[in-house]
């Protein structure tokens, strides 16, 4: 199965395709360019970038880390219509955990109401929420997915850097015309 370039879910049905890269919605092919621009860093100054973060305080409740990324999965239903959804975010475990139980007790109350979806995602993202509470990212190194992620925020300043730039209207420096020094 696929999954989105950009936010990484897992694609069953339809999606759209921008070069060689697959997204689950309008909005995530939108942002793909900023995975473009992502894989266009270099590699040290994003592994440097990423260590500082899984290093740092936590963003949720500034509390002492590792930070990585925690996924917190949803599901609810009514009658015929169900919804589900993983919402990554990067925190502390402590803020992670709270989280994941309250997703996890949100399942359990509002994912059975469905047929015939509910009853088949309510186990899944409960399943998946119980995994992330007991199996969480390696505390010492940072994951893939918190590389990726800082990856994508520092090409997203990258592009509104340029962008402001640009709107400001300064034109990039010329080069002179005679090197300095030499006459």
């Amino acid at each position: 199965m696929a999954s989105c370039a950009y936010c990484n879910s897992l694609i069953l049905f339809g999606g759209s395709r921008e070069g060689g890269f697959r997204y689950c919605n309008e909005t995530c092919r939108q942002n793909g360019i900023l995975v473009h621009h992502a894989s266009q860093l270099p590699a040290h100054f994003v592994q440097s970038q990423t260590r500082a973060v899984h290093q740092g305080r936590c963003p949720k409740c500034s509390g002492e880390g590792p930070v990585d990324v925690h996924t917190a999965h949803r599901v609810w239903s009514a009658l015929v219509l169900t919804s589900w959804s993983s919402h990554p975010a990067i925190s502390c475990r402590g803020c992670a955990l709270k989280r994941q139980a309250g997703s996890l007790l949100s399942c359990l109350v509002l994912g059975w109401w469905g047929l015939p979806w509910g009853l088949v995602w309510t186990p899944v993202q409960v399943i998946r929420n119980i995994v992330g509470m007991v199996k969480p990212p390696e505390r010492d190194s940072p994951s893939a997915t918190l590389q990726r992620l800082v990856a994508i925020d520092l090409a997203a300043q990258g592009i509104q850097q340029a962008q402001a730039v640009q709107a400001a209207g300064v034109p990039p420096p010329i080069p002179p015309a005679v090197p300095p020094g030499a006459s």
